[in-house]
């Protein structure tokens, strides 16, 4: 794994490309950056859900959610960046959701949210450029109630050895200019949230065979066997 960016320099990184951010993204994944978000959204929110963006970055995935969890159910996003941040803003705003979103900017690695605040809690290429992902995938996890789910979508290795020599000879040069590669490089936090107790219950690689992602679902084990959408929801509304 490549050495991360410095928290403060990351910052830097992400509030200098804010404006060009979502274009530049999907031009460099081909569009399967909007892909894993649509699959990591469809796949753990439900209606009535409080969800925690982390790493929301411009908000794209927390426009999904926000549609999904519907008018019962709330969204907060998280990032470093407050520029990327704003942009946010203005996304939610135009879109009506306004009233439903709250914003707060900070370090993923220390979540300031009690512990099992949330029903649901998202990162989509938050964990990539982290300086330390395995801290960051915990912190979701803890703040997550027992039988809610994580949503991830980060970068991986490519398969195959002659696809990673080729993305490692790419990556030797991008590295060099932050504000192409964004501090991103494949990490491996499964096996972090599995050790804490998660259970896998979806993983699927997807993207450009040389920059690829991985999208995975984690559920944190519950209390008592309540439907997902269902029964956990009627009995806090109570």
């Amino acid at each position: 794994m490549r050495e991360a960016l410095g928290r403060q320099r990351l910052k830097a990184v992400y509030d200098g490309v804010a404006e060009r951010y979502d274009a530049q993204h999907a031009l460099f994944t081909a569009g399967s950056d909007q892909r894993g978000r649509n699959m990591v959204v469809e796949r753990v929110v439900c209606p009535g859900d409080r969800v925690l963006d982390c790493g929301a970055g411009t908000g794209s995935t927390a426009l999904q959610a926000a549609r999904r969890a519907d008018p019962t159910g709330s969204v907060t996003l998280f990032d470093i960046s407050e520029a990327m941040l704003a942009v946010a803003k203005r996304r939610m705003a135009a879109a009506g959701y306004a009233e439903r979103v709250d914003f707060a900017a900070g370090d993923m690695v220390n979540l300031p949210f009690e512990d099992n605040r949330f029903d649901v809690a998202l990162s989509t290429y938050s964990l990539c450029p982290l300086y330390d992902p395995a801290k960051g995938a915990l912190e979701l996890y803890r703040v997550v109630r027992p039988g809610g789910r994580i949503g991830i979508a980060h970068s991986t290795e490519p398969e195959g050895r002659l696809l990673r020599w080729m993305a490692d000879r790419v990556e030797d040069v991008v590295w060099h200019i932050p504000s192409i590669s964004l501090g991103c490089r494949a990490v491996s936090v499964v096996p972090t949230l599995e050790r804490a107790g998660g259970r896998v219950v979806f993983k699927r690689r997807i993207g450009v065979p040389l920059w690829p992602f991985v999208v995975v679902v984690v559920e944190k084990p519950k209390a008592r066997d309540d439907s997902l959408c269902g029964i956990a929801h009627a009995g806090r509304r109570q």
